[in-house]
């Protein structure tokens, strides 16, 4: 039986295919997902989503959102969703030194410090990813 996956952000699709297995960050670790996986549904955290397909494994930056499970079929619902073959390795290096900038400046109200922490963690996750894909290419699994 095929794996469905499809990965959408308030603003796009960002992802759509039949794929062998999807790894999230479930707000409370990691979550494997192959064909057949009992229903569920989770919120998820800061992280990597790896996509395995045909050997070959995929990932994307994710922040916060939402995943339903059913036995053929993971619907991703996130607040941001890049592919990491997509993210421009000096676009992440900068977001990340302004997002630290952000916080060196000084006094923040307590919303304020929690959202330039969070653009942070986001930025580092970006760069972190883009970097390795830079380097390593697709990553081809046996």
């Amino acid at each position: 039986m095929p794996l469905q996956l499809e990965i959408v952000t308030p603003e796009r699709l960002a992802y759509s295919d039949v794929v062998d297995a999807v790894t999230l960050p479930g707000s409370e670790g990691e979550l494997g997902v192959l064909p057949h996986h009992a229903p569920l549904v989770s919120t998820l955290g800061f992280g990597e989503l790896r996509i395995r397909k045909g050997g070959v494994e995929e990932s994307f930056a994710i922040v916060g959102g939402f995943v339903q499970v059913l036995p053929d079929k993971v619907v991703v619902m996130a607040e941001t969703a890049d592919m990491a073959s997509e993210i421009d390795v000096e676009k992440a290096a900068e977001a990340r030194r302004e997002a630290e900038r952000a916080l060196e400046s000084g006094y923040h109200e307590g919303a304020d410090l929690s959202m330039a922490r969070a653009a942070l963690q986001h930025a580092l996750l970006r760069e972190r990813l883009a970097q390795r894909r830079h380097r390593e290419g697709p990553r081809h699994r046996g």
